[in-house]
């Protein structure tokens, strides 16, 4: 029976060790100092960070806690930033883009930090990550990059030719690539379950299953209508990114939310696993529309993820879709089965740069752009630090003005499929000067 016709589990493969689930109903709060909208990765840091500095803090999300991109996602610690560092200098000057550079490096370690002091058992190793080039055009331009990397920040990063990258991994598809070793895995759904814990013991509440319904200013304060009541806030912080709704019509104009896929393989033959990934590193590509694709954390399966320009259900053309281009680069895969897919929503806008923004006293801590496993911890705890307006605490390089709202566009991302088609034929022109 061909792979991708098999009765797939459409539930994320991270959910088998670590389901999400709802949590007891408590009665709301009638007043709080914070109140957040959102229990991802931003929501629960940004809420452990307030309730230790003595806030009352109250989470509210629409579905379980982390049911969104914080249980679905790849898992990998790459804190891309999606503008190459000459576009941040055109866009918000040389000062500005240093500083976003940097910061990067900073954000990456804080997560490292966050895990080992608060004791998260999350399935991290620093194992580094691999990106392959599709032509030699792509390959000088991540060696210069991987030098830069290097002589700037510190940052272990080196070239790999093609001669050579089969000792990283186990095809011919690439033409060379790059290496850098600050960029890890770990299981995404164990990190949200432990954040939601350590959230809750720094004595932060947590109410699944209620949705923020509108949020109204309200002489110093503001008022919060939810499904199950009204609450009063001095504060409030919106960390909903990709699963922005109704509730912040305003943002809603602003964030994208994109479809990001990712199937998972049957249990491999660890020999097969040894030719195909012989570092188990962290895996990625250079097309515009790049795959990232990694080692499941027992090492016994690869995930293989990309976006998805579907808007419907029916996972078919994005399974197979998916499974093609896994086979594209490993061919020893024909007759395995696909057992998982699933997908998740990346929160994209015009900037293209994490960020936190202010409008009418609301804050907000969101818009990263499909690397949220670092982005949305730091951004969070940066927001949180900005609402207890720590002197202590240097400000952040991703603190802007808000995004610019998108023409023609209230939420429902109308024309994404157009812009997955013309990024895809983009890739196969690139594809094809490559020599393919």
């Amino acid at each position: 029976m061909p792979a991708e016709n098999i009765a797939l589990k459409s539930t994320p493969y991270w959910w088998e060790a670590a389901p999400v689930a709802p949590l007891p109903e408590m009665p709301l709060e009638r007043q709080v100092d914070v109140a957040i909208v959102g229990a991802g990765y931003a929501g629960l840091t940004a809420g452990m960070t307030l309730a230790r500095a003595g806030r009352s803090v109250a989470i509210y999300d629409r579905q379980h806690p982390g049911e969104g991109a914080s249980s679905r996602n790849g898992g990998i610690t790459s804190g891309n930033i999606r503008l190459d560092h000459a576009t941040l200098v055109k866009k918000f000057g040389q000062a500005r883009a240093d500083a976003i550079i940097l910061e990067g490096k900073v954000a990456r370690q804080h997560l490292y930090d966050m895990l080992s002091n608060e004791g998260i058992d999350c399935d991290f190793k620093l194992v580094g990550r691999f990106g392959g080039a599709l032509g030699t055009n792509d390959y000088e331009r991540m060696a210069r990059q991987a030098e830069h990397l290097e002589r700037t920040l510190g940052v272990e990063s080196y070239a790999v030719p093609q001669s050579e990258q089969h000792k990283y991994i186990g095809t011919d598809f690439f033409r060379g690539g790059s290496v850098r070793m600050d960029i890890g895995g770990l299981h995404p759904a164990k990190l949200i379950a432990e954040l939601l814990r350590v959230a809750q013991t720094a004595g932060a509440v947590v109410h699944s299953d209620t949705a923020v319904e509108t949020i109204d200013r309200e002489g110093e304060g503001f008022t919060l209508r939810t499904g199950r009541g009204t609450v009063k806030a001095r504060q409030v912080l919106v960390c909903t990114n990709g699963y922005t709704d109704s509730a912040t019509p305003w943002l809603r104009r602003r964030i994208v939310p994109v479809r990001s896929r990712i199937i998972a393989t049957e249990p491999l033959a660890p020999e097969l696993i040894s030719r195909l990934m012989p570092r188990r590193m962290m895996l990625n590509d250079t097309r515009t529309l790049g795959f990232y694709f990694r080692l499941s954390p027992d090492g016994t399966r690869i995930l293989f993820g990309g976006r998805d320009g579907s808007t419907l259900e029916d996972p078919s053309k994005p399974v197979a879709y998916l499974r093609r281009n896994l086979l594209e680069i490993f061919p020893e895969l024909e007759s395995t089965d696909i057992t998982h897919s699933w997908y998740g929503n990346v929160a994209m806008h015009r900037d293209m740069i994490p960020r936190i923004f202010e409008k009418k006293g609301v804050h907000y801590a969101t818009g990263f752009c499909g690397s949220g496993v670092v982005w949305a911890p730091w951004i969070g705890r940066k927001a949180a630090h900005k609402l207890l307006g720590s002197k202590d605490e240097a400000p952040s390089a991703f603190d802007f003005k808000p995004p610019a709202p998108i023409p023609l566009y209230n939420g429902k991302p109308w024309f994404m499929p157009f812009f997955m088609m013309k990024y895809r034929m983009d890739d196969r022109l690139k594809m094809r000067r490559a020599g393919r």
